[in-house]
């Protein structure tokens, strides 16, 4: 005697299996759209066999015997790739905190929330490197250069960080200041700031992060820094300076995640507050005169 018998003779209905229909049709269109994806490209599939075997003969090139003699020149260059990706997460956070806060529901009017919100979706579509293009025509291949189209790609998304941050804060703060006579802009002073800055901090430091992974890839377009300098090395097939230029990259980069993820992770837990220890010799005198 089945389950489903056995529940119809007492009188109860058992739910339905839910249907696997949707699921499996949006899966089929789905492996449809990748195989007419990877059809339309020009891949040559024959030659993935080899692929390997090259990829394993430029790692040989680049790092079998690195070139240090050009190690001066990088460090200096990925010193300024360093300060253009802070120079464009500063000027990113002055200019991202407060549209964003003004873009938040419980700051702003509709009439300003809805174009920042707008404006910044807008800014999240066009890649850093575009920006760097639009801009190379009015300042230039400088440096700063870089560091403007940093700040201007990264106001799209860390204004949206910013008012999801201040929408998500607690409203009790916010209605104790409603609540002793305060308009909008002290409540976003003495309510929303203090319990959202602690995250809007954490969140500038991570966009630092991002910027020095991405000012190098703008050197490549001409922007300065160690991105130009590897461009160039590699359009001259120099693989023992490019491998060089690869290592400092990557060890300069993993040292300024470690950085700033420990100011972050310090920022976001708070200060600690440190146990008092009696000193021993005070603890025997004590446990002498018991």
């Amino acid at each position: 005697m089945t389950l489903s018998t056995t529940a119809r003779g007492i009188g109860l209905e058992l739910p339905r299996h839910p249907s696997r229909l949707v699921p499996t049709v949006v899966a089929v269109i789905v492996g449809v759209v990748v195989l007419a994806a990877a059809a339309g490209l020009p891949i040559p599939w024959s030659d993935l066999g080899s692929l390997p075997g090259q990829i394993a003969h430029y790692l040989t090139l680049m790092f079998a015997d690195p070139n240090w003699e050009k190690l001066p020149q990088a460090l200096f260059e990925t010193w300024r790739s360093i300060s253009m990706a802070w120079i464009g997460a500063i000027g990113c956070v002055i200019v991202s905190i407060p549209l964003g806060m003004l873009a938040a529901n419980n700051v702003g009017p509709v009439w300003v929330r809805l174009p920042l919100r707008g404006l910044f979706a807008v800014i999240r579509a066009v890649p850093e490197v575009i920006i760097a293009l639009l801009l190379l025509t009015v300042t230039g291949l400088t440096p700063f250069t870089g560091a403007l189209a940093l700040a201007i790609a990264g106001i799209g998304t860390q204004a949206k960080w910013v008012y999801e941050t201040v929408e998500s804060v607690q409203e009790g703060a916010s209605e104790a200041v409603k609540a002793a006579g305060g308009n909008t802009a002290q409540v976003t002073r003495w309510a929303l700031w203090p319990a959202a800055a602690p995250t809007l901090l954490s969140f500038a430091l991570y966009r630092f992060e991002i910027n020095i992974r991405t000012s190098a890839v703008l050197g490549l377009v001409g922007a300065g820094g160690i991105g130009s300098m590897l461009a160039n090395y590699t359009n001259f097939r120099e693989w023992d300076t490019v491998g060089m230029l690869l290592i400092v990259v990557v060890i300069a980069t993993m040292l300024m995640d470690a950085v700033s993820g420990a100011i972050r992770r310090r920022i976001m837990r708070g200060p600690r507050v440190k146990a008092i220890v009696e000193p021993k010799k005070e603890r025997a005198d004590v446990a002498g005169t018991r």
